[in-house]
This record gives C-alpha cells, sequence and structure tokens, in this order.
C-alpha cells in the first residue's frame, strides 16, 4: 500500500499567496513568472476577501488555482489587534472560474472598491461576522456548499485555543508551516498541533504555504518567498486532477526535503527520501519511532515496524538544517488495520 507512490508525478504548489490586488507588493503576472522561475508547477493568488481567477495565467507546464483568504475578527468592523487570536481561511475553488465571496461584509474587503465590491457575486449571510466556533463553522459550510476546499491558516499566528480548533469543521488541510511567518517568528511549523489533532481523531491534511507579501527581495534574508511548499501528487497537470488531489490528501508538506516512496506491507513501513539527517515516524505515542544518520552522514531512506497500538501514522523527514517535509496522517482503516480495543 502507497502512502507516497512513486509511480505519481510530483507537481511544486505554493497554496498561499498575496498580489497587488490585496497587501502584496507584486502583481499576479509578475508572481506567476516568479514562482514558474523557480521551478513551481502550482500557483494560487490567495488574496484577502478579494477572491479571483487567475486562469488566464495558466499555461501548459504551470497551473494557477482559484482562491481567497477569508478572516474573522473579534472586532465587529475586522479591525486587526496583534494580541487577539482569529482565524483565517483558505478557500480554494473546484471551478476555475468561481469568485464568489462568501458571507459579504464591506468592512473586511479593505482593498476592493465600492464599484468591486457591488460587483462581487456574494453567497451566505452578511450580517455582521462573529468570532465564534459557531460563526466559522457556518462560514466554513457555506464555502464548501458554493463550491470551495476549505483550509487553516497559521495556527500560531492566529494565537487561537486549540479546543476552538478542533471546534471547527470541514476544513480539510492545515498548514504545517507558513512561511511568511516562519521567517519571522520561527514558531509557525506547526507539527505539536497537527499531531495533537490527529490524536483526537481529527481527520485533516497538511499541506504548507509561503504566505508571501514580497516587501523583500529574493535573497534578502527577510525574503518570504520560496521557504514552504506542497508537493502535489497526481497524473498530470490539469486543474481538475490538483483539486482531487488535494481534497483526496494525495500531498505533503515541505520546507525543502523531498519524498520519494512511503509504503506499507504488512506492519513494515518503508520511507524513501532525498538527502536527511532523520527520520521519524509518529503515530500517537510520546515516543516516536526514529532513524537519525552519524555526523557526516546521511539517510535517503529506513524501515520501520509498525507499532501494533498505532491510532495513525505520519512521516516526517529532516535535513541537517532543519527543515522537514511531513506526510499527513493515515488512520487505521485507511491503512487496512482492524480497529484498536480498548
Amino acid at each position: 500500500m502507497y502512502l507516497i507512490s512513486p509511480n505519481k508525478k510530483q507537481y511544486k504548489a505554493n497554496l498561499h499567496c498575496h498580489s497587488t490586488l490585496s497587501d502584496g507588493k507584486k502583481t499576479p503576472e509578475e508572481l506567476k513568472e516568479l514562482y514558474r522561475s523557480h521551478g513551481y508547477d502550482v500557483l494560487s493568488i490567495t488574496d484577502h476577501e478579494a477572491p479571483k481567477s487567475h486562469n488566464d495565467l495558466s499555461e501548459q507546464d504551470f497551473l494557477m488555482l482559484t482562491g481567497y483568504e477569508a478572516y474573522i475578527r473579534p472586532s465587529e468592523t475586522g479591525q486587526y489587534n496583534r494580541f487577539a487570536s482569529e482565524v483565517h481561511l483558505n478557500l480554494f475553488a473546484r471551478d476555475p472560474e468561481n469568485e464568489t465571496i462568501i458571507c459579504y461584509n464591506s468592512a473586511y474587503c479593505k482593498y476592493s472598491s465600492e464599484e468591486q465590491k457591488e460587483q462581487m457575486v456574494k453567497a451566505g449571510s452578511q450580517r455582521t461576522r462573529e468570532y465564534s466556533r459557531e460563526y466559522v463553522n457556518e462560514f466554513i459550510r457555506t464555502a464548501r456548499e458554493n463550491g470551495y476546499l476549505v483550509a487553516y491558516n497559521h495556527p500560531y499566528w492566529s494565537m487561537e485555543d486549540e479546543a476552538d480548533i478542533l471546534a471547527y469543521e470541514g476544513y480539510f488541510s492545515v498548514e504545517m508551516c507558513n512561511y511568511g511567518s516562519y521567517v519571522t517568528n520561527h514558531l509557525e511549523y506547526n507539527a505539536a498541533v497537527y499531531d495533537k489533532m490527529l490524536r483526537n481523531g481529527k481527520r485533516v491534511f497538511c499541506h504548507s504555504g509561503d504566505d508571501n507579501h514580497n516587501k523583500y527581495p529574493v535573497g534578502d534574508t527577510h525574503c518570504d518567498s520560496f521557504g514552504a511548499f506542497t508537493m502535489i501528487l497526481a497524473d498530470d497537470l490539469t486543474y481538475n486532477n490538483m483539486i482531487d488531489a488535494m481534497e483526496k490528501g494525495e500531498m505533503y508538506s515541505s520546507m525543502g526535503p523531498l519524498f520519494k516512496e512511503v509504503s506499507l506491507e504488512g506492519d513494515k513501513l518503508h520511507v524513501e527520501c532525498s538527502e536527511v539527517a532523520s527520520i521519524c515516524v509518529y503515530f500517537g505515542s510520546k515516543t516516536p519511532k526514529s532513524v537519525i544518520a552519524e555526523p557526516g552522514q546521511v539517510l535517503t531512506g529506513a524501515d520501520f515496524i509498525l507499532d501494533a497500538k498505532a491510532g495513525y501514522v505520519r512521516v516526517s523527514i529532516f535535513d541537517r538544517e532543519g527543515k522537514a517535509a511531513d506526510t499527513r496522517g493515515f488512520f487505521r482503516d485507511e491503512l487496512g488495520l482492524a480497529p484498536l480495543t480498548k
């Protein structure tokens, strides 16, 4: 059983990006060329409360995914407070031409002109946004009903209680690394939060993105581009295949290292990857299984015997700089294993 198949192509994607349509410094055209020139295959420009199809920028070897970033704050007028919790969600459209804005609120659409606001296709309640579990769940449900996959963004930056994150329903994936935040805080690698979600039976995937605004040039120590990405596994580079693979969790998160294969035969877990310093297998225990390279050596794979009490399985690989790549969590029923008995 392949958890990451060597028989599928891997497409490099940045699923979180901002342009001049909101608070980014580069135009959509500039961003497309920038990421294409750095070896990416897929880009989703997710401007704040500004759903916009960039399907016209797609080419045979480069795909633009339609999406936008929505946010919900305690302030009724959406005012930013750096000491207060808030929710940010990325919405990815199943249809590349879908530009529907969910639960429209004029105060949140601060980067759009009045004319643009009037022309927006709107769905869902337009009442004042409410920072509550009930409202967030309503928002996610409305987004899904109107053709979007919903992802939960930057858990550390959002400063939400883990109980709230666990209580939200309907989002398909969570950002493992948000590089724009990681550059400044070095804490926005959310493996511990993700593992807690899995231990609580939360069936969500993980991915990573730059969340780049490009206020600093490429090469600057503060540059927020090219630091975290998602590898999507699909047969070919088409819009429907990318969305379908994301929805099925046929992807993994990375800050640099790459998986070549992760497979399970009986209770034997086999991992092949790019050169790394360590390989770890997490399964809901205080003590994950790991292999660590000797000083001056590297690993390109390892085999593990699956723990009989594993509630789930996920794999992380780390290079010498501490950059990680992470599979999603695979639960026992997905692996063909019998349920655990109490």
